[in-house]
């Protein structure tokens, strides 16, 4: 089986992208990285890609560049691996050609890992893995061992402050495009859609409505792009888009005048440089630099504890802290919905005067008393 040279081993051709994070972010997200830690030496990390690859300005590539960031400033050995294929066989090949490789902190993106965890995680104890986004419900009765560790978020808090902020800015005609429907997918779905209910009854809107779909994928396409400019033509006005789907959603706001809402990092700069200054309102963000930072700096200063899986979300009123936010610096406020009311929405959802459901059994219409939902299992179908 073939790999390129570098730092980055592939199992299928693509252009390894080095677009730096904000650098500020990562510098302070860990004050492991800070101290540095005496196990860092011994430390070979790898990160395993999912099948959206390294570049999709979101999820991955933030995983990737937050691994690759802590790797050189300790002076440790790291490469990124992709599977070949989207199935278990060719995840599971990936991981263990890591380890054979002697990479030993194993760094898995994404839900679609689950199985490949069970498959290697017990047999190789001499090696670390870190699941991002690997759920205790979706690992079942697997009994974790001590060199595994995951975190979930509860994303269903930011998509909560970012449909909720979009309405108090008035925008009344909004969409979430789903990737795959999977638990983290679904809870910000699902966390946007109670954030717009509320912000509706709050200010006794009429006829808001949310184009809510699957796109059965992550990936950018034809198909997609042409499905999200119907919803711009029939009268959507912003949309949240999942992973690399934004790509369709940014090029079908740019034709039409729409907007866009980010997701998993501030997308702002990446979606205003490529399809026009000013069309990304927020992003409904969850922490995955801080987390990777703080995990990599325990396992480096020896303080690593594994055999769990933590659920990160709001730790503080301060929403700086918080392992899920807007940002702060890029938001378009206005005085319609200000700083200071962001503030004040993150103290009362973190006192729990705000509550947000984060039940993924139900259906996104289950969630709109005010608003109404046009959904589909399939964007593309929609049509």
């Amino acid at each position: 089986m073939g790999f390129s040279k570098g730092d980055v081993f592939i199992m299928k051709p693509w252009i390894q992208f080095l677009m730096a994070l904000a650098m500020g972010v990562l510098l302070t997200a860990s004050p492991a990285y800070a101290a540095g830690g005496s196990a860092a030496h011994n430390m070979r990390i790898a990160m395993i890609s999912d099948h959206g690859g390294i570049t999709d300005q979101s999820f991955n590539q933030s995983i990737y560049e937050s691994c690759r960031f802590f790797a050189q400033g300790h002076g440790t050995p790291f490469a990124c691996f992709q599977p070949l294929e989207d199935n278990n066989e060719a995840r599971v090949a990936a991981i263990r050609d890591a380890v054979k490789q002697g990479y030993n902190v194993i760094v898995t993106a994404g839900d679609s890992f689950v199985d490949a965890l069970k498959s290697t995680a017990q047999g190789n104890p001499k090696a670390r893995f870190v699941a991002v986004d690997v759920s205790r419900e979706r690992l079942g009765n697997y009994d974790l061992p001590e060199n595994f560790y995951g975190v979930v978020y509860k994303e269903e808090l930011s998509g909560y402050m970012a449909g909720y902020a979009a309405v108090r800015l008035g925008y009344t005609k909004l969409g979430y495009l789903g990737g795959t429907d999977i638990p983290p997918v679904r809870r910000y779905g699902y966390g946007f859609v109670q954030g717009i209910d509320d912000a509706a009854k709050e200010l006794r809107l009429k006829g808001v409505t949310v184009h809510y779909a699957y796109a059965g994928q992550f990936e950018p396409s034809a198909e997609i792009n042409e499905a999200v400019d119907q919803w711009y033509q029939d009268g959507v006005q912003i949309v949240l888009p999942c992973g690399g789907l934004y790509e369709s959603a940014a090029e079908a706001a740019e034709a039409r005048g729409g907007k866009i809402i980010g997701i998993d990092v501030d997308q702002s700069g990446v979606i205003d440089s490529q399809y026009g200054k000013g069309m990304t309102v927020t992003s409904a963000m969850k922490d995955l630099s801080g987390t990777v930072q703080v995990t990599l700096g325990k396992i480096a200063d020896g303080s690593f504890r594994g055999g769990k899986i933590e659920t990160l979300g709001l730790i503080s009123e301060d929403p700086m802290k918080n392992y899920v936010k807007l940002p702060m610096g890029t938001t378009q406020w206005s005085q319609a919905f200000s700083l200071i009311d962001y503030r004040t929405l993150v103290s009362k959802m973190y006192r729990g005067d705000v509550k947000i459901s984060d039940d993924i059994s139900k259906k996104p219409g289950d969630y709109a008393t005010s608003i109404q939902i046009i959904y589909s299992d399939d964007v593309t179908r929609m049509f």
